[in-house]
């Protein structure tokens, strides 16, 4: 039997594969850049952005992590105007090939739960926070403007929508003196279930956020429901 060509593959089993792809990392937002990127070879980073209302640094970090597995690469695009050129974004096979990628993630979440048991408790925990606290300095590099006025509240509504964009479906409370992000799904999955001690990479990354977003304040409390909680909330 003749090789399927490109053309030759039906959309639907397409589009059921990339989600599962997309599962594997426990986020849509990379789907959504990938299958873009499918039909729109070429693209930068800021029109990966404006495609998925997310910030341009959200964006980045998902190339990232595509272009380490292997799925994305690029090219420089050279510009008409000064600067330094534009990578312009591709995927490297279209036909998605996707079972090595689920065997290491596998692979990668048994040995995060073994180090975890290992570490112990308290050290498993500052481990957690400090991971989360750099990662969130890191997504907000660039977006402070250096504003003195920057307030906690209008951070924490920037933060709400950079969570969601990595899979936390994250929105914004608050009541007269406080700001709270809410969060409805965990990209850890049964792995925070199993290990509450992850819900401190949360904490870390919301204060590691603030701080990068120039908020004058990085005081936060963290409720969650793998800890027993009712919901899965950051107040500042």
């Amino acid at each position: 039997m003749p090789a399927s060509h490109e053309t030759d593959l039906d959309p639907a089993l397409f589009t059921a594969t990339v989600t599962s792809l997309a599962h594997s990392f426990g986020d849509n937002t990379r789907r959504k850049i990938y299958l873009y990127l499918r039909e729109n070879p070429g693209a930068t980073a800021t029109q990966l952005a404006h495609h998925c209302g997310v910030h341009a640094n959200v964006v980045r970090h998902h190339l990232e992590r595509l272009t380490e597995g292997g799925y994305v690469t690029y090219d420089n695009v050279h510009r008409t105007t000064v600067g330094r050129p534009a990578k312009g974004y591709r995927v490297v096979d279209t036909t998605v090939a996707i079972e090595g990628s689920l065997r290491r993630d596998a692979l990668l979440v048994a040995l995060l739960e073994m180090a975890l048991e290992r570490l112990g408790p308290k050290a498993a925990e500052s481990l957690a926070h400090d991971v989360g606290l750099e990662y969130g300095r890191t997504l907000c590099v660039g977006a402070n403007t250096n504003d003195s006025s920057t307030t906690v509240k209008s951070a924490m509504s920037s933060i709400a929508g950079l969570l969601t964009a990595h899979g936390f479906a994250a929105r914004v409370e608050e009541d007269a003196s406080r700001q709270s992000v809410v969060s409805d799904n965990c990209p850890f999955g049964s792995a925070a279930q199993h290990h509450p001690v992850l819900c401190a990479v949360d904490r870390g990354l919301i204060a590691g956020m603030l701080e990068g977003l120039g908020a004058r304040s990085t005081q936060i409390t963290l409720t969650s429901r793998a800890r027993g909680d009712d919901t899965c909330r950051v107040t500042a």
